[in-house]
């Protein structure tokens, strides 16, 4: 259902570097570059992300509830990707660990502050 998820950014190379690095351990390349436009994804693929600058000009912000959620492969990858984003300047939201009985997930925030998690159901 959903085709990709756009996120803002007060600094685009900065959050390249920061996405190219998880989108990498997701195994999942840039689709394209623009002067204030950068998105991951592949053809045909599930979800894509997407980060630029606000398009009318005023300052970024957090959704207030909003939050973007990559599908890991394994409790591995989980914690891979959650170390991965604490390394490249993320705070962390919750370590990963299980929350109930079938759901796995590490929340963290990226730097400019949009919330993320890397999860695994199981």
């Amino acid at each position: 259902m959903i085709g990709y998820v756009t996120l803002g950014t007060t600094d685009l190379a900065r959050a390249a570097k920061f996405y190219d690095a998880i989108a990498a351990e997701l195994g999942t390349p840039r689709m394209f570059t623009m002067d204030n436009f950068i998105a991951w994804g592949t053809p045909e693929g599930g979800a894509g992300i997407g980060l630029c600058y606000p398009h009318d000009g005023k300052p970024m912000s957090v959704g207030n509830g909003v939050m973007v959620a990559l599908q890991a492969k394994d409790k591995a990858q989980v914690h891979r990707l959650y170390d991965l984003a604490i390394s490249l300047g993320a705070t962390c939201e919750g370590p990963p660990g299980p929350r109930g009985d079938t759901f796995y997930a590490g929340y963290f925030r990226d730097p400019d502050g949009n919330k993320l998690n890397a999860f695994v159901m199981g």
